[in-house]
Order: structure tokens, then sequence, then C-alpha cells
């Protein structure tokens, strides 16, 4: 607990906190948390549970708080899970917009088919055949972006995999 006091001191500390602990009374949860942990997982845990909690956190690190990510004239809202292109709403999947925010979130930086898998689908996608389903869901992404005017930002790197350009 600490640790956690010293580190979240900082006024320009932006890093995320996971106590990982074997004490399970909920007095200790509330101060981990009360410190400022993100969060507080008590062992025995499955490691797909920390997988999520880790990705979890990483987004709403790389939100910075906010719900809303804008790049140019695409403005994606976190928690209603919509995206606008010029104020207009679009309708996506829930793996296109995952796809979406993803490469947001990324923006400028070359992700690999198998990372945007394990981003959609989770730690399983290495018992899957193919990722071919990758390029679908960025094919029919960049579809309705592009029929709703927006610019194509979905660049691909061949062999390996797309990268989200703002330019």
């Amino acid at each position: 607990m600490d640790i956690i006091k010293n580190v979240k001191s900082s006024e320009k500390c932006k890093t995320g906190i996971i106590v990982i602990s074997a004490r399970n009374t909920v007095d200790d949860k509330i101060n981990g948390l009360n410190l400022g942990a993100d969060d507080y997982l008590v062992k025995p845990f499955h490691l797909s549970g920390l997988n999520a909690r880790i990705y979890s956190l990483m987004r709403r690190l790389k939100s910075e708080g906010t719900n809303e990510i804008v790049i140019n004239e695409i403005s994606l809202n976190i928690q209603f899970r919509e995206v606008k292109v010029y104020d207009k709403v679009i309708n996506l999947t829930k793996s296109e917009f995952d796809l979406l925010y993803y490469l947001m979130t990324n923006k400028n930086q070359v992700l690999s088919k198998t990372s945007i898998a394990e981003h959609l689908i989770g730690e399983y996608v290495d018992v899957m055949n193919s990722l071919d389903f990758v390029y679908l869901h960025i094919k029919n992404l960049r579809k309705k972006l592009l029929n709703a005017n927006c610019k194509d930002y979905i660049k691909t790197v061949y062999g390996v995999g797309y990268k989200f350009l703002t330019e």
C-alpha cells in the first residue's frame, strides 16, 4: 500500500495500478482502491481475468479519462458506443466498433493481424486456423467509413497488419 501512495502522490502520475493480493477482505480492497489503485485482484485468479483487466486499464489510460476520441472527421464515443463521421452517426457492429477503437487508440502505429485478432476475440486466437476474419472486419469498417464520406485512414502494411494514419 505504501508503493501505491508513493506512485500516486506525483501529480504527473499516468500509471495504472492493479493490485494482486492474497488478502481478500473488503477493507483491504477498499483501502487499496482508495489509495489510488485502479483494480484489485485476489489470488488465485485466471490469467484471462487479469488479461481483461489489463486491457480495460489500458483503454482507460489511452482515452485519458474522456469518453470521446476525435480524429479529424471521426468521433468515437466510448460510453455510448457511437461513431460519428461529420456529426452523422454510422452504424457499426460490435466488432467493427472495437476494431475502430483499437486502431484509433493506437493511431500511427502498425498493428499486427494477431494483435487485432486478440483484441477482438481474446487470448484464444492461437487456436484459430486463420486470421482472415480480421481482413473481413477491416474491409467492412473501411466500406462504412468511406460510405459516410470519411477519408480512408486505415492503411494496410503488407505482410504485417494495419495502421490508422491521422496525417
